[in-house]
């Protein structure tokens, strides 16, 4: 019966003949572990195509829902985090894979004749395995992913004449939104794929035409192996033990949590995915007019050189120690690669927002490189324009919290400097526009946080205010009235309520941030106060408790074991801010979100930080299906099993 069904189906499909093309095959020199990249890229292919296809089950190509549904599988579908960290790692190690299988290639001379056209559709594949690798990160959407590609159109938009066209095409418009989400997505999960799986069928075919090339030594290419069953025993082997690593680093180093893409957001530098950093950092050594050597020169030499090879090193001999030019080029170029990507990764380029920034509106502070003249910024506005100028800048003051730390004519907290005088200290608008943007450029000690989410107007509205402070002058107010220059404090804030609790909590309440996002926003606008990782005790006089409550641990009727419930007992502070109960209290909490000081994904970065010192981990799975370490014990004891089979029965064959 089953001799009749096998012969049935290869009467009408020739099922053992591509059996018999796949398996058997001479291999000179024997059966290596050398050899095993190949087959171990090939399994990773598919493996990247299964959790990709699993993945698309739940993805959902939209900028508003990317983020929550790529979140909504890591955490709430079972083994939804083996599906997505099977796929983000093997990715990781696809790009890796296929770099040593042809540096291996190249070593044993596998490229020279009659393997040429095998050469050169390996060097394709490695191009759209980039492609794969610049494409998948955005899908997302967020915080890594999007700078990543941010950073990568942006490089595309500096290549001479086309340019601007190539910016464009590749983000589906002027400014990076769901246009390029889209054309990503499409590209990723169908285009290059498919051109990736055609490339690979014709490069196993032009393989097989002519065979592995074997040892370089001619006495070792006499022995003659097979690949059923020796090489295929090797082959196995490797691929079980990567997918026991790529288990254990789903299990042990899950993929990153970075938060959802925020535009607004400027705390996270900008850079390329890991795998192009040495392009990045070879464009940064390229300056003004030599940019287009850094931005086309660099990569199209690589290619080139690699696409080319086989025909400029046309000398028969395979032996490295015979062919010291190209291995001595070749070594370097892999040197140089390593170097410049391990210098990316070290480096600080400039964050997105130090670029040029928009024509200043009316009543603004003059451009950055102008005279620095006392009270100039100011100058500009007059009449109602001033008053109505100052009035906006008094308002963005309350607002912001600004009160919290500084004090105008003995009202508000102690912790920065008075700022009851600031028009009469000769300043400039442009000194003020760099310590509101950027304290740390004029004391790097600096504790007072930065206002990038600023925009011009606002910048220009709040300088004015401040360099209209005199001690013990009055202000004229928008309809033309004297008032008193202090700020109100305390309960009568008309920006601050009187318990966070009253506000309701925000969009962020709902997001999933980065822990390691969340350290840094932290240390910029909450170290002041609540001190490094939430553990100093801020003297606040005239509050009931006489200092600011700590965050680490912090209070225990706040805290939940269950991260959405933690989230949005402290999201309710952040949002709204909070005046502590007392006669006097001098530090009170802004409210970040109300004030807009921070953007919504920047808070939800801050409470999964806040969490984490408590112990809490804001992305938690929820529903896992199984452990995850018990299934990576499951995995070890059925692999080893299924080794140990094979093993006896490769030495009962023997």
């Amino acid at each position: 019966m089953r001799s009749g069904v096998k012969t049935w189906i290869d009467d009408r499909l020739p099922l053992r003949a591509a059996v018999r093309w796949g398996l058997e095959e001479d291999i000179p020199g024997g059966a290596s572990y050398a050899y095993v990249f190949g087959s171990a890229n090939l399994f990773l292919f598919l493996l990247l195509a299964v959790t990709g296809v699993l993945q698309l089950f739940y993805y959902v190509p939209t900028t508003d829902h990317a983020y929550e549904s790529v979140m909504y599988l890591r955490l709430q579908v079972p083994f939804g985090w083996l599906v997505h960290g099977l796929h983000y790692w093997c990715a990781q190690a696809f790009v890796v894979v296929v770099g040593l299988h042809a540096a291996r290639v190249f070593l044993w001379g596998a490229y020279k004749n009659p393997r040429e056209l095998t050469w050169l559709m390996g060097v394709l594949l490695l191009l759209l395995v980039a492609a794969m690798a610049f494409t998948g990160p955005l899908l997302a959407w967020d915080q890594l992913g999007y700078w990543a590609a941010e950073v990568g159109t942006s490089i595309a938009g500096t290549v001479p004449w086309i340019g601007d066209f190539l910016e464009r095409f590749v983000r589906g418009g002027e400014t990076m939104g769901q246009g390029t989400l889209s054309r990503f997505f499409i590209f990723h999960v169908a285009i290059v794929p498919a051109v990736l799986f055609a490339f690979i069928v014709l490069h196993l075919a032009a393989f097989r035409q002519f065979g592995g090339a074997g040892p370089w030594n001619p006495e070792a290419r006499r022995h003659v192996g097979k690949f059923w069953p020796d090489q295929v025993y090797k082959d196995v082997l490797i691929t079980s033990l990567a997918f026991i690593i790529l288990v254990g680093f789903c299990v042990f180093w899950r993929a990153p949590i970075t938060g959802v893409a925020d535009p607004l957001g400027r705390s996270l530098t900008p850079k390329p995915a890991w795998n192009f950093l040495f392009l990045y950092q070879a464009l940064k050594s390229f300056q003004g007019p030599w940019e287009v050597l850094g931005t086309v020169g660099v990569p199209l030499a690589i290619i080139l050189l690699l696409f080319f090879l086989p025909f400029y090193d046309r000398n028969s001999e395979r032996s490295p120690r015979r062919r010291p030019i190209a291995i001595v080029g070749g070594t370097a170029l892999v040197i140089l690669i390593l170097a410049l990507t391990v210098m990316g990764q070290l480096s600080q380029p400039l964050a997105i927002g130090a670029r040029a920034a928009p024509a200043t509106p009316q009543g603004a502070p003059p451009k950055p490189g102008a005279p620095a003249e006392p009270n100039k910024g100011a100058a500009a506005p007059s009449g109602k324009v001033a008053s109505a100028n100052i009035q906006k800048g008094r308002e963005l003051y309350q607002s912001q919290g600004c009160a919290a730390c500084h004090k105008i004519d003995g009202q508000g907290g102690a912790v920065g400097p008075d700022l009851s005088n600031e028009g009469s200290k000769g300043r400039s608008a442009d000194w003020l526009v760099a310590q509101i943007r950027n304290p740390k450029v004029h004391n790097a000690a600096s504790i007072m946080p930065p206002y990038p989410a600023l925009s011009q107007e606002q910048l220009a509205n709040l300088v004015v205010y401040l360099l209209s402070l005199h001690s013990g002058a009055e202000k004229p107010t928008a309809g033309g009235k004297k008032e008193s220059s202090a700020v109100t404090t305390g309960a009568e804030s008309q920006h601050l309520p009187m318990s966070g609790k009253q506000g309701p909590p925000g969009a962020a309440a709902t997001l999933i941030g980065g822990v390691k996002l969340g350290r840094r926003l932290f240390a910029d606008y909450c170290n002041s106060c609540h001190g490094p990782e939430g553990t100093d005790r801020v003297p606040d006089p005239g509050s009931e408790k006489g200092i600011v409550p700590g965050l680490n641990p912090i209070d225990p009727n706040l805290s939940s074991d269950d991260p959405s419930v933690f989230a949005a007992q402290i999201d309710r502070f952040i949002q709204h801010g909070s005046i502590p109960k007392g006669s006097h209290p001098a530090i009170y909490m802004p409210g970040y979100g109300d004030g807009m000081t921070l953007t919504q994904p920047q808070i939800a970065a801050i409470e999964a930080y806040i969490l984490d010192l408590n112990g809490v981990d804001r992305a938690a799975i929820e529903h896992p299906g199984m452990s995850p370490r018990r299934f990576f014990l499951w995995t070890l004891v059925a692999l080893g099993a299924i080794g140990a089979m094979a093993v006896l029965r490769f030495l009962v064959r023997k």
